[in-house]
């Protein structure tokens, strides 16, 4: 399985505007397209930073979507405003018990096959003891070296009170990975319809 990430810094302003395009017009499209697996958003009204992921069955499926795609990436930059970066992955992780309200995205740079290990054996379990933890997703990029981990909970105030624990995870992890925390970033969950199967 693999995903595209386009990653939105926009404005505030225009979030609202960016999901209802998301829901009417992204999402239907890519239904529409042989092999994808459905699209989620993440969105920060506070700074205007979006991330739409789709979902692929293979590498060949994603990579055949581009040119058909690349108009409806525009067209969303061009409604949420700023600039856009496209990332592409491949999903190696994924455990799912429901959707959730908000995400915490991490990223982080290492050697991605000890990163991956360390996730599933060692952070899936101890997330799955955390009080309102609903997925947790890794997704690598190998000619990169990074890594996005994603976990979802079911309401802010659950996330937030999960804070300090997944500073610990996330640390272990990169220190696990001889690697680094590049970024951390909290979000709402705007619009969920990945089918990613349990990859965990």
């Amino acid at each position: 399985m693999y995903a595209r990430s386009t990653t939105f810094h926009g404005s505030p302003g225009n979030i609202d505007a960016g999901i209802t395009f998301v829901k009417n017009e992204a999402g239907p499209t890519l239904d529409s397209i042989e092999g994808c697996r459905g699209l989620s958003m993440l969105v920060d009204r506070e700074t205007g930073q979006c991330i739409a992921t789709s979902s692929w069955e293979d590498e060949a499926a994603m990579r055949a979507s581009d040119e058909q795609l690349r108009p409806l990436r525009d067209r969303g930059k061009d409604i949420l405003g700023g600039s856009m970066q496209v990332d592409e992955w491949e999903i190696v992780v994924m455990h799912r018990n429901h959707h959730g309200e908000c995400a915490r995205v991490s990223w982080l740079q290492g050697d991605l096959d000890t990163m991956t290990e360390t996730f599933r054996v060692g952070i899936l379990p101890q997330l799955e003891q955390t009080d309102g933890f609903c997925s947790a997703s890794l997704l690598v990029n190998r000619s990169s070296g990074l890594g996005c981990a994603t976990t979802a909970w079911e309401s802010r105030a659950a996330m937030e009170a999960s804070r300090a624990a997944a500073n610990d995870m996330r640390n272990r992890t990169a220190s696990d990975a001889g690697g680094d925390i590049v970024d951390v970033h909290e979000f709402d969950l705007a619009y969920a319809h990945l089918h990613v199967p349990e990859m965990a």
